[in-house]
């Protein structure tokens, strides 16, 4: 076997540069440790604390100074932090990683004491007819257009699908210009019970912060359509035309240069799974978490979870969460420099998990029974839900055999996109649906990693 580069030793390694991941570097940091923190992307955090290019800070300030000032914290706190750095596999119940350069493919192998994954989410898709055209993108690309390079998606746009995070997206697309043609929500949230209007009672910041921006969708004159969904795009080269059904079956066509469709997120669970850590169903049912302690600590010895990766609950949630498993650690490698009490932590961090279980009732997932036959669910490998159904149906009666028979979630995303619905669909409704497998490498290797007599170890 070839060398592998940069072999380094490090008391705590945290995988992913987010809200979480910063969070619990600066802690252990300041606790005296040495901590090496590897993110894929080329700067540190993540998608709430991303940054302007300078020019675009300098004209129209920065978009995230909190975000500025914890990465400039964590930076003069010691931490390794490595970006542009690719962790695609690990062994040793996360004692060692394996890394690649994403610029130049250089691998590396780091050993640790303790590995945090704090790898967040993606954004959750769901098909229909027409998902694929141009023109058709997550509401989450919208929204990084209009934040970081203050470009709008379109001039003429459908924001639909279902979540709070549609709200902050269609009042960035307003900022840079952009006429919101609807505002398309699955669910009746705006709407509650009175159960759910009380546990929002107890959540004002959350609610302070969901009515900045019903009241800046008011002045624009935008309403939000509840109990309404996208059934279809239209389009040649580029989607023009958008179906919009209403519950009371009623169906209506809106004219369109750019979609946005989102579901809320999904965990980035790869690498836990990969080590084999105790895992659960998620609230929706259709993913797996790993089962994690107050602290964050998995069922593997020395492996710890925070932020959305352990479950969808907010950009608060995943900084608190991030400084539990830091105190976990510390208490673990370093006792003497532990703090004695974390009490209010741990408030903070129940009280952050009520809201995000108020989320949950408030914004249900959709059954993937609406998915017609036709639609295609697999873009990298070109296969249909039918295909998914009908290999399902015929004796491939798990996610792994369908997988097999059909080769969806084979391609390049190699399920990242399409594995839940993949999941869901050969399940057929029974139980929970299953993850594919987690395998190294857990993510596509630049080429360059695999020449110039380099080996994957």
């Amino acid at each position: 076997m070839a060398d592998v580069i940069a072999e380094s030793e490090v008391d705590v390694a945290v995988v992913g540069g987010g809200p979480a991941g910063l969070h619990a570097a600066l802690v252990l940091a300041r606790g005296g440790l040495s901590v090496v923190l590897l993110d894929e992307s080329d700067t540190l955090g993540g998608q709430y604390y991303k940054r302007r290019a300078e020019q675009l800070t300098a004209a129209f300030g920065d978009f995230r100074p909190r975000g500025t000032q914890l990465i400039r914290q964590v930076r003069e706190s010691g931490v390794d932090c490595r970006t542009g750095t690719l962790v695609w596999g690990a062994e040793d119940a996360g004692r060692t990683l394996f890394t690649s350069d994403v610029r130049t493919g250089a691998l590396g192998r780091i050993s640790t004491r303790a590995t945090l994954v704090a790898t967040g989410a993606y954004e959750r898709s769901l098909p229909f007819p027409g998902w694929t055209l141009p023109g058709v993108v997550t509401p989450g690309f919208a929204l990084h257009l209009a934040t970081m390079d203050r470009v709008p998606v379109g001039q003429r746009v459908v924001l639909a699908g279902t979540g709070p995070f549609l709200l902050p997206v269609a009042c960035a697309l307003l900022e840079v210009g952009a006429r919101i043609e609807a505002l398309v929500e699955l669910n009746h949230p705006y709407r509650p019970g009175i159960s759910s209007i009380a546990g929002a009672l107890r959540q004002p910041a959350r609610l302070a912060e969901a009515a900045r921006y019903l009241l800046t969708l008011a002045r624009h004159g935008v309403r939000v359509e509840q109990g309404a969904r996208v059934l279809a795009a239209h389009g040649d080269t580029q989607v023009t035309a958008v179906d919009i059904g209403q519950e009371n079956g009623s169906v209506r066509q809106l004219r369109t240069d750019a979609l946005c469709v989102g579901f809320g997120f999904r965990p980035s669970t790869e690498l836990p799974r990969l080590l084999i850590c105790d895992t659960e169903p998620d609230p929706t049912g259709t993913e797996q978490l790993p089962v994690v302690d107050t602290d964050g600590a998995t069922s593997v010895d020395g492996l710890y979870v925070a932020g959305d990766c352990a479950g969808i609950a907010g950009v608060h949630a995943a900084g608190v969460r991030g400084e539990l498993a830091a105190h976990a650690i510390l208490r673990r490698l370093a006792p003497e420099r532990a703090p004695v009490r974390v009490a209010g932590l741990r408030r903070r961090a129940r009280a952050l998990d009520r809201f995000a279980e108020l989320a949950d009732r408030l914004y249900p997932l959709p059954t993937t029974a609406d998915i017609s036959d036709a639609t295609q669910v697999c873009r990298c490998e070109g296969v249909t839900a039918g295909e998914i159904r009908e290999s399902a149906a015929t004796g491939w009666n798990d996610v792994h055999g369908t997988k097999a028979a059909t080769r969806a979630g084979m391609g390049p995303c190699q399920g990242r996109e399409c594995g839940h619905i993949v999941a869901a669909l050969a399940g057929r409704g029974e139980g929970p649906a299953e993850c594919f497998a987690a395998r190294m490498p857990i993510r596509p290797l630049p080429m360059a990693a695999t020449v110039e007599g380099q080996e994957v170890p």
